[in-house]
């Protein structure tokens, strides 16, 4: 046999293989699935606000130090949670339109307490007990869903979302006489926030606050439940 022919051979032999161990890409489908839930609303919150003015620096942070002393012994024993949210000194001025110069009044320090409960009594009892203390203001009173409560109804969420994608995706498989194969990726979006399966929960938590600060010196309590969405896009096999 001649060498050219023997060369012919060995190429359509070597094409005939690498055909042979080329995988073949799968035929894929993507479609969009929602999820839309509440979350009830199980926690109360409300923010004590201590602000001291001196014009001794040291002596203003002590004074607002020895305030929020006297807040946390008396919520030591209430069934609540508490989070320092601000924590400022910082020197405090004020315009003087007579002099049209501006004075310095001294240091002014800030210190601001979040206390949350899932029973309502016990916040009014913090904000009777509290409310027109010296240096002490009491505000952004609000309901929002906890952590503990959003975090399983996310997940649900999430878990629907993905398979009203997959319904949708078997309806337009259908039309070609294919099914829907296993999932090969999948992306979401959530409210409130999600960064990841593993999410921050606390971050969740903050975005599931009710608005309504802004209604009387308070604020009011909205006990509507929190509403969750979820939107995924994902890739299925068809085969």
């Amino acid at each position: 046999m001649k060498q050219s022919t023997l060369w012919i051979i060995g190429i359509i032999l070597a094409l005939l293989g690498y055909n042979f161990i080329t995988p073949v890409a799968p035929r894929t489908i993507t479609t969009t699935g929602e999820c839309l839930t509440t979350a009830p609303r199980d926690k109360t919150a409300i923010t004590l606000r201590v602000t001291t003015v001196d014009k001794n620096a040291l002596k203003s942070m002590r004074d607002a130090t020895a305030r929020v002393a006297e807040i946390n012994a008396y919520l030591e024993n209430l069934d609540v949670k508490t989070q320092t949210t601000e924590f400022n000194s910082y020197e405090k001025t004020e315009w003087n339109h007579a002099t049209q110069k501006s004075v310095n009044l001294g240091t002014e320090t800030t210190i601001a307490i979040e206390v949350s409960s899932d029973n309502t009594d016990i916040i009014e009892q913090i904000l009777n007990q509290f409310a027109g203390q010296e240096n002490i203001y009491v505000g952004n009173l609000q309901m929002f869903t906890s952590a503990e409560t959003l975090q399983p109804i996310v997940q649900d969420c999430m878990s629907a979302a993905v398979e009203n994608a997959r319904l949708r995706a078997a309806a337009l498989a259908a039309g070609d006489n294919s099914y829907v194969g296993k999932m090969l990726s999948v992306s979401y979006g959530t409210s409130p926030n999600v960064a990841a399966p593993n999410a921050n929960y606390r971050l969740m938590t903050t975005m599931a606050k009710a608005d309504a600060m802004d209604a009387g010196a308070f604020g009011t309590l909205s006990a509507r439940d929190t509403n969750v969405s979820v939107t995924v896009s994902a890739t299925f096999e068809i085969k």
